[in-house]
């Protein structure tokens, strides 16, 4: 995969509001919830999370090992919260020691990979045996649509599909999650649907600036937070009541076999 060539979040990295907004997304604070309560308290022994741009879904702390193909995306993430190791690295060839870790956590990445195979290889290489592999990813194949596209989305998975590709790179499941259910996938298509009408509302106020501007944004971010974290509840109970075969997106604990 190319260093972040033709990456369309490209220029927002460094854009602290862009930053806030999408750390105060529901859909990550629902899927970050999710994989925290997986993680296994091991005292002094490194975490690697592959792919965390620039919301990873760990705690901050120096025993975490952030991977990112996006060295724009790692400075953002160095600046803001300073603690831990921080890698420019291609998922497909990770730059560590065979059997290095115990835990790594790979959220939301291996769909926009153009090879994912390799990039589970590399990760279950990483592991040390009996290691646990915590992977989030996008369900059902059908689900493909234009929120996909615009994320740049390669693909969307079918769980046995999931389950397969990790027994071939050695790696065993003990654990399935449901995450998120289809109100999301409903939500995000609607909002991607809407980001013309947003950007013509934008473009309408950027003659708005100064203190009244300053004041605007704030109170928009503000709203933002709150309504993203209202809505975080309806959409975990819909996750919840929803059957695993209408998930929008799945949790996968596994195992690095002996």
């Amino acid at each position: 995969m190319n260093p972040s060539c033709g990456n369309r979040f490209e220029d927002f990295f460094a854009d602290n509001a862009y930053v806030l907004l999408k750390n105060c997304l529901y859909n990550y604070l629902l899927r970050r919830r999710a994989v925290r309560k997986c993680l296994q308290s091991k005292m002094g022994e490194l975490i690697l999370e592959v792919g965390s741009g620039l919301s990873p879904m760990t705690e901050v702390s120096e025993r975490i090992i952030y991977s990112e193909l996006s060295f724009a995306a790692l400075q953002t993430l160095k600046r803001r919260q300073g603690l831990g190791y921080f890698v420019v690295a291609d998922a497909t060839h990770l730059p560590f020691k065979t059997g290095s870790f115990s835990q790594v956590i790979c959220s939301e990445v291996l769909e926009h990979l153009p090879e994912d195979r390799p990039a589970l290889r590399e990760i279950a290489s990483a592991m040390k045996p009996g290691g646990s592999l915590i992977l989030t990813f996008p369900h059902r194949r059908s689900y493909f649509a234009g929120d996909d596209r615009f994320v740049k989305h390669f693909r969307r998975y079918e769980l046995a599909e999931m389950k397969k590709n990790l027994d071939d790179a050695g790696l065993e499941t003990v654990e399935i999650q449901k995450v998120l259910g289809p109100l999301e996938k409903i939500t995000m298509m609607t909002f991607i649907a809407l980001i013309p009408f947003f950007e013509r509302f934008r473009k309408g106020k950027r003659d708005c600036e100064g203190k009244e501007g300053a004041m605007s944004s704030r109170f928009v971010s503000l709203c933002f937070l709150c309504l993203n974290r209202l809505y975080s509840a309806p959409v975990w109970l819909d996750a919840r009541l929803a059957p695993r075969c209408l998930t929008s997106v799945l949790l996968i604990r596994a195992f690095r076999r002996n």
